[in-house]
């Protein structure tokens, strides 16, 4: 049974608070101060020097406060049959209580399950670094946290967690092209994923890296990865077809032309029964508009002009009209798609005003440079004079 802490009710009242002042002033529901003084619940090691300053007291004091008082020892009758001190119904019970016994709580784990979807919907429009100090210190509270006292099933889903909030601080690190911290950050989520045994996790890490390969120019191992990627991943899931959409582009940079035409096929058959979700922002959900993103870009690379169509599908859908503070960046990508296509049909002009337009937007992240790049060089090369606009254009992107 817990004992209650009369010592630590009347430091706190000592000091000047009440229930609810305590809990405001250490940012706790006061349900959590209740059952500190009942002795139901532990404060967590990080809050212990903060409660220390309010009640004006040194830790060594604050440790005896919340020190249980030993309670009575019963009185044993003469007649009585002696008993062990660890019967086996005593640790049963005790295996239960300690099972059951958390510092954390559903409802914190709930409130992190949802800043995670928050940020991942996020991902599209928030700056890369400013999305970064956030998931930081969402990765510091669930370190803290993992020390904390817990039951098995909230261990568990805090390394899911922790699985996710490392493998989307990866995809940020990648869109800064911050090779060493998003191979860390991906190593750490495969890591976590192979705890819990969490195969979308695990897929997502090696779809991830293919993109990085990707956009390092390491085609080949981005098609054997994104192939891993599919063989992990759930069947129908996200991360499946995110996989295979990814595979697609390895083979389009690669030239193998009819494998990237079926890669497409394999991607439209995969997303072909999904509804647009209320949130298609989410980066770890796919939706019918990424399928024909990711069809635009794969004709783009193999030199297909119809790819034209699919990039102003998805320019017309997620546009928002021409302020580029509203796109997402599939619409930065998709003007660049949308380039690529001009170029097969020598429309150099057309190609240079959409891709002008991807510059200027803000949306293209520092990994994502040199497909734009490619289009400035292809205008260079065809002699329009907007090119020297155009390649003034870039060299400012290029230094923010």
């Amino acid at each position: 049974m817990a004992v209650r802490r009369t010592g630590f009710t009347r430091a706190r009242k000592a000091a000047g608070f009440t229930q609810e002042s305590f809990a405001e002033a250490m940012n706790v529901d006061r349900s959590t101060v209740a059952r500190w003084e009942t002795g139901a619940r532990e404060p967590l090691p990080y809050q212990r020097p903060k409660l220390a300053r309010l009640l004006k007291i040194s830790g060594d004091e604050l440790d005896e406060l919340l020190s249980p008082v030993a309670a009575p020892t019963a009185v044993v009758q003469p007649w009585a049959a002696p008993s062990t001190a660890h019967d086996d119904e005593e640790d049963a019970l005790e295996l239960v209580r300690r099972i059951n016994a958390s510092d954390v709580g559903w409802e914190t784990l709930e409130r992190l399950e949802a800043a995670v979807d928050e940020m991942a919907i996020a991902y599209p429009q928030t700056p890369p670094a400013a999305l970064l100090g956030r998931i930081r210190r969402h990765l510091g509270y669930v370190a803290r946290l993992l020390d904390a006292r817990k039951t098995l099933a909230e261990h568990q889903r805090l390394l899911v967690v922790g699985g996710w909030l490392s493998l989307l601080g990866a995809t940020v690190h990648i869109d800064l092209n911050q090779a060493t911290a998003a191979k860390a950050r991906l190593k750490t989520a495969e890591s976590l994923a192979a705890h819990t045994g969490h195969d979308e996790i695990r897929a997502w890490v090696h779809e991830t890296e293919a993109w990085r390969k990707l956009t390092d120019g390491h085609h080949a191992e981005a098609l054997e990865l994104s192939r891993t990627a599919k063989a992990i991943a759930p069947a129908g899931g996200s991360a499946a077809i995110q996989a295979a959409a990814q595979e697609g582009r390895a083979l389009a940079r690669l030239g193998q032309r009819r494998e990237a035409y079926a890669a497409i096929q394999e991607v439209q058959r995969l997303a072909g029964g999904l509804t647009r979700p209320d949130r298609p922002e989410h980066h770890y959900r796919y939706d019918p508009d990424k399928a024909v993103a990711y069809t635009a870009t794969t004709l783009a690379w193999i030199g297909d002009p119809a790819a034209e169509g699919y990039a102003r599908e998805i320019i017309r859908r997620l546009g928002g009209g021409d302020d580029p503070a509203t796109w997402p960046r599939r619409v930065a990508s998709a003007n660049i798609d949308l380039s690529l296509a001009l170029l097969v049909d020598g429309r150099l002009d057309e190609a240079c005003g959409h891709t002008m337009r991807a510059i200027t937007s803000g949306r293209v992240v520092p990994s994502n440079r040199w497909r734009a790049a490619e289009v400035v060089h292809a205008v260079e090369a065809g002699g329009l004079p907007e090119a020297v606009d155009l390649r003034e254009a870039y060299e400012e992107m290029a230094k923010r």
